[in-house]
């Protein structure tokens, strides 16, 4: 086994981090078949749209200064970014919780959500928790603590399945699903936070003028990248959002569910390709100001992967998700089905969109999330109006992130060409 064993310290860095990963993201997979059991649909719908807004705010809740964690040489300066990071979270999640206090009733009845009214007082709490993660992910990861990392991450989802399970078998509705989620955050959040509390002289560094100093040197990083990844958040989350304003929460609840089962292991895999697909075409495109060969090579190798499994789980999604998860479900099956060519050109294409980074052109990036956000909202919007049908609504939704990725590896294509 020792000969099998990557040489290099990234490369075993890298191991290290996917297989924590990997454990994670298969733990939820193989306790869904009871959680379909002692939840429903609209206990899955409830907490697809409490996630749902966790993850907006969550996403730019540090300003995207955690960015910056990486960046300056000295240990000091990049604990007075955490210290900054923190105080961001700390004062958006405040803001938030007198939102909520404000205006329940009129966020209640904008999501049409009855339930979800109790569960917006605890999103602020949700959001603060996603952005220490943010934060102390950053943080741990220059600090090379990448077997903390993927402990925490592995610790995360036995919390969630633990509490999920327990939780559902004793009480009703989607208090297990929440609970099971924040729980987990807290005890994630306590195990990479232990790391920098024990060093006590790095933490004497804070300071406030070292803290303001810093949040001037980075303030590119909220002034561009709040806007840019607040607008991916948003074309992720967006769906879920109408979904709940226009139809019922079990519609909701299998639309999520779906996505979950075929989100998880089509995101390792694709993300894992994407990782060595931007170093390869980043060394290649820097020698040659184009990386044809890397990109041709990559997009065949996904589409090679692809093509077979995708092409059997069109056919069988309904019976499969109603053999594994109960014959109440065969509807998240019928949606999954749908579902399936926008998850095809997603795995195929979403690794190859990393060259707007490598050729620079983040700005066409934040142009195509623009886009794919609008069209993905109008889809669903304009499907609901004609038709007021939950199944052709998801049609909509599917055929416009499609289009969108079709568009984007245009772009990438010729990007990797040199072409402007």
């Amino acid at each position: 086994m020792t000969r099998f064993k990557p040489k290099s310290e990234f490369s075993r860095n890298v191991l290290t981090l996917m297989t924590g990963t990997t454990i994670a993201q298969a733990i939820p997979i193989t306790i869904s078949p009871i959680l379909t059991r002692i939840y429903t649909p609209e206990d899955f719908g409830v907490f697809a749209l409490f996630l749902s807004i966790t993850a907006i705010f969550g996403s730019i809740a540090n300003g995207r200064y955690e960015l910056a964690i990486m960046l300056p040489k000295k240990d000091e300066d990049a604990i007075n970014i955490f210290a900054l990071g923190f105080i961001i979270t700390s004062a958006i999640s405040l803001v938030l919780l007198v939102l909520v206090v404000a205006f329940n009733d009129y966020f209640t009845k904008l999501l049409n959500n009855e339930e979800i009214s109790v569960w917006l007082y605890f999103m602020p709490i949700a959001v603060l928790f996603t952005g220490l993660w943010n934060i102390l992910n950053y943080f741990n990861n220059r600090k090379k603590q990448y077997k903390d990392l993927a402990k925490t991450t592995i610790i995360k989802s036995i919390v969630t399945a633990i509490v999920q399970l327990s939780v559902g078998f004793i009480k009703n509705g989607a208090i297990g699903l929440v609970s099971g989620q924040l729980l987990s955050q807290l005890f994630a959040n306590t195990k990479l936070l232990s790391n920098i509390i024990k060093d006590k002289v790095l933490l004497s560094k804070i300071s406030k003028v070292k803290v303001i100093a810093l949040a001037k040197r980075y303030k590119d990083f909220p002034r561009f990248l709040v806007v840019a990844h607040g607008v991916n958040s948003l074309s992720s989350q967006s769906h879920i959002l109408i979904f709940s304003s226009f139809f019922a929460t079990s519609v909701v609840g299998y639309l999520s569910f779906a996505q979950r089962l075929l989100g998880l292991p089509i995101g390792l895999i694709a993300s894992s390709i994407g990782d060595v697909f931007r170093q390869e075409a980043t060394v290649q495109y820097n020698k040659n100001k184009e990386c044809l060969d890397i990109y041709k090579s990559t997009f065949k190798k996904l589409l090679f992967i692809s093509v077979l499994p995708f092409a059997v789980l069109f056919f069988i999604a309904p019976s499969l998700f109603a053999f594994i998860f109960g014959d109440s479900w065969r509807v998240a099956g019928e949606y999954a089905q749908v579902m399936i060519p926008m998850y095809f050109f997603r795995f195929t294409i979403s690794p190859l969109s990393n060259m707007y980074m490598i050729a620079e052109k983040q700005k066409l990036d934040l142009y195509w999330q623009i886009y794919l956000l609008c069209s993905v909202v109008l889809a669903i919007v304009l499907s609901y109006y004609l038709y007021k049908d939950s199944y052709i609504s998801i049609m909509f939704f599917s055929a416009a992130y499609s289009i969108a990725y079709i568009i984007n590896v245009f772009f990438t294509y010729n990007f990797a060409k040199g072409s402007k």
